[in-house]
């Protein structure tokens, strides 16, 4: 076979960006809301704005999420990932749009957080879609021939994790930008704009999503027309499930808060009095802290493996993150140190399970059972993330209970733990992932559910390119695996 062109190259890369870059609406939408609850405080004060509402509108999202991630885990693998992926891109147009406007009016308070709490929640369930859907069509995607095996990670990992980064840096600069433009004396101009522009990147992957087809693993392998055994499933992937689950649970409980938050604790370290340029400026400082941590885990990540990536990854920052707890005092002294120190815990964050985590939840199944695998595993994921955001308050004030100033130090002494422990699960339950991995487990599924008597034949497009095709491929695949 003749090298793919660089036109088939590119056109490759671009079905792999086509599928994962709507995390981007995922990342902003999440990064985002940090800023606008700290404008929402500052324009209607606590006393309208207490803590249960801040608290509520940071983590509702994360129910909507979890929604979509197991409902449309079963779409992707029954109905198909197109239009899984579709329908996750409309939904969360629609609401961004619908909480920049509809809350925009003379409302009260209440009302308007109200609104704002729904429209988050249906937004959730389409960030949620884009998991099973999107995710796993992009890991699909990597194992086409005009992609080089030394790049099938890199590329999925700079298809979606990179995106959700990117997004949180963006959601962090698009706040001060407004700010800039706007004045402190329209912050409610801001807050609105601030939700609303999330809006143009759904609806833009929604037209490049338009002329898609199904990934060629999913014509080949999946159990669209079948009714799928999962005792059997369970029995073969669920250590595997399991692993993968509570390592998502904790980089979550730990990821999203710290992200969520930032801004708030910059604003604490900076006495609450500073301009909001000053508290935006240092949150993007930290947000670009996630960049060079996920570009060059993306770019390792071929060389070492997954799982080596992963453990690297969270043993770092679990380093950094004692490094916090232990001079949190002496570092929120110098804000520029503590900023530092900061985005370094939470560039390892993404060097290791941020990257890898959708790595390990994709390429660690087969693609019958892919969308709901991979559904589950985030699903569980965002648990934490709903976990961590109700828990990081109260785990401050308790670590401040005798000496406030070291409230803050929890989160970052229980963060760190966590992160080890992960570690653990890691190298002890997960195992290393291959290039061309996809195609040998659906192979391998096969020959399982065969020897435990279930019929295969109707695996797959039954409508699509003759059987024979779809055997001699299979063959050929058989030879390619050691007996």
């Amino acid at each position: 076979m003749s090298a793919p062109t660089l036109a088939e190259r590119l056109k490759g890369v671009s079905l792999i960006f086509a599928c994962g870059t709507a995390l981007f609406s995922d990342g902003y939408a999440n990064g985002i809301i940090g800023s606008v609850n700290t404008l929402l405080k500052r324009i209607y004060g606590v006393e309208a704005f207490p803590a249960k509402y801040s608290t509520t509108l940071n983590s509702v999202v994360f129910v909507g999420t979890i929604i979509g991630m197991v409902t449309f885990g079963y779409i992707s693998d029954k109905v198909g990932r197109k239009f899984g992926m579709m329908s996750a891109t409309a939904i969360v147009a629609f609401f961004t749009a619908l909480s920049a406007a509809s809350s925009g009016a003379n409302h009260s308070v209440h009302g308007l957080l109200t609104m704002l709490i729904v429209c988050r929640t249906f937004l959730g369930i389409g960030i949620g879609a884009e998991y099973p859907c999107g995710s796993v069509s992009a890991s699909e995607q990597t194992e086409g021939t005009a992609i080089s095996k030394n790049a099938q990670h890199r590329w999925f990992a700079l298809a979606t994790n990179c995106m959700i980064d990117f997004a949180f840096c963006v959601s962090a600069f698009i706040p001060l930008l407004l700010v800039w433009i706007c004045g402190q004396n329209h912050l409610r101009a801001v807050w609105r704009l601030s939700l609303g522009l999330g809006f143009f990147p759904a609806i833009a992957v929604f037209a490049w999503r338009w002329s898609m087809e199904e990934p060629e693993l999913y014509k080949k392998s999946s159990m669209k027309a079948v009714k799928i055994p999962y005792a059997l499933v369970l029995r073969k992937y669920g250590v595997r499930l399991a692993a993968i689950s509570v390592t998502w649970f904790i980089y979550d409980f730990i990821v999203y808060p710290f992200g969520i938050y930032s801004s708030t604790i910059i604003d604490s370290i900076t006495g609450g009095d500073s301009s909001l340029t000053t508290v935006f400026g240092w949150n993007v400082v930290i947000n670009l802290f996630y960049m060079p941590g996920t570009i060059v885990g993306a770019f390792v990540v071929d060389y070492f493996g997954p799982k080596w990536t992963m453990i690297i990854g969270l043993l770092f920052q679990a380093f950094f993150g004692f490094i916090m707890s232990g001079l949190y005092s002496k570092l929120k002294e110098h804000i520029a140190a503590f900023a530092v120190i900061y985005g370094i815990f939470l560039c390892f964050g993404e060097f290791g399970p941020g990257n890898n985590l959708g790595l390990l939840a994709s390429k660690s199944s087969p693609t019958a059972v892919r969308g709901q695998f991979y559904g589950t595993a985030a699903a569980i994921g965002k648990i934490g993330a709903f976990v961590g955001t109700w828990a990081f308050p109260p785990m401050i004030e308790a670590f401040g209970k005798n000496d406030p100033s070291k409230g803050q130090t929890g989160p970052f002494w229980v963060g760190s733990g966590l992160a080890i422990l992960s570690a653990l699960i890691t190298y002890f339950f997960i195992a290393p992932l291959d290039h061309d991995g996809m195609a040998k487990e659906d192979l391998i599924f096969r020959e399982y559910l065969e020897a435990n008597g279930f019929d295969t034949s109707g695996m797959g497009f039954v409508d699509e390119s003759p059987t024979q095709t779809s055997s001699v491929d299979e063959k050929d695949e058989k030879e390619k695996i050691p007996v």
